[in-house]
Parts: C-alpha cells; sequence; structure tokens
C-alpha cells in the first residue's frame, strides 16, 4: 500500500494575478507530519490526531525519548465499568487480582483495573475495591454481558479466599 506522505498543487491564476505576477505558475508543496507518524507508527486512521481520547494520546506520552513508540489499537465500543470491593485473605498480593482479571475472565474484555480504595479496619482486616472497565473489541457489551462477566470475577475472588463486600 502508498501511502501519500506530501500534498502538491498549482497555485490559482487569480493568486499569482493579485500578488502583481501574472506571468508566473506557482507550486505548492507541503509535508503531511501526521501521514509520516501514521506510517512510522501503524496509526489506522489520520482522525485519531485531532481526537482527545486519552487511549490515543497516552501512547506517545514519554519519559525517554529513546523508547521506541510502538502504538496499540484499542476499541471503539461502549465501555462498562463496575467496582468490587472485598476483604483481601491474609496472603493476598495484589498481583494476585491482576492475575485473575488477565487469566480467568473472558479474553480482552478488561481493558483496565485500578485500585481506588483500600483501607484496614480495627480487627486488622483489609479491603481492597478494584474499579474494572470492560469492553469488547468487536462489538458494544451490553449491560447484562457486562453484569455477568463482573459476577464471574466476584466468584473467582472467592475462590481465593477473598470476601466480596
Amino acid at each position: 500500500a502508498v501511502v501519500s506522505t506530501q500534498s502538491t498543487g498549482i497555485l490559482q491564476q487569480g493568486i499569482l494575478n493579485n500578488s502583481a505576477v501574472p506571468s508566473k505558475i506557482g507550486w505548492a508543496f507541503g509535508l503531511g507530519l501526521e501521514r509520516l507518524a501514521m506510517a512510522m507508527y501503524n496509526i489506522p486512521d489520520i482522525r485519531l490526531f485531532w481526537s482527545e481520547d486519552e487511549r490515543f494520546l497516552k501512547q506517545f506520552r514519554v519519559d525517554n525519548i529513546h523508547r521506541p513508540i510502538k502504538f496499540e489499537p484499542y476499541s471503539n465500543y461502549t465501555a462498562r465499568s463496575r467496582d468490587i470491593a472485598f476483604w483481601v485473605p491474609p496472603s493476598f498480593e495484589e498481583n494476585d487480582f491482576y492475575d485473575l482479571t488477565r487469566n480467568r475472565i473472558p479474553a480482552d474484555t478488561v481493558e483496565d483495573v485500578k485500585l481506588v480504595d483500600q483501607f484496614t479496619n480495627k480487627e486488622g482486616r483489609t479491603s481492597h475495591c478494584y474499579r474494572l472497565t470492560y469492553r469488547a473489541w468487536d462489538r458494544h457489551l451490553s449491560v447484562a454481558e457486562a453484569n455477568d462477566i463482573h459476577e464471574g470475577m466476584a466468584k473467582e475472588v472467592e475462590k481465593i479466599g477473598g470476601v466480596v463486600r
């Protein structure tokens, strides 16, 4: 596939006539930096450059300018967020929960997992609350589908000894 990275054209004669050079021909050249970036990072749609979608923008914020950037495509379908709070078992490590979200629920439906709250009560029991964002790549997830996935997640938490609140 050929990707055009430059635009060219001939100036309208009226512009030249109004510029006191009626006997000249004018050429216009431009370089499309967005198109170069599309080719460089394999970005499929030029409109993403004018998007305010944080999923796109954050991919190009780097601490080290020498770190290679690879554009990661993302779904444009509706996201469904659900919170799950549970008493963590004594041997719980936060990575245990992230492993559950990657390995135990339908593939590619969890887009984001964030620990949004944690506390320890007077008896020394610790509770974590995570916000899970579900999104499918190929369709909109219905509310019922997201709820079913989330209920399955609650069952997985119980299997590792967590008590869902």
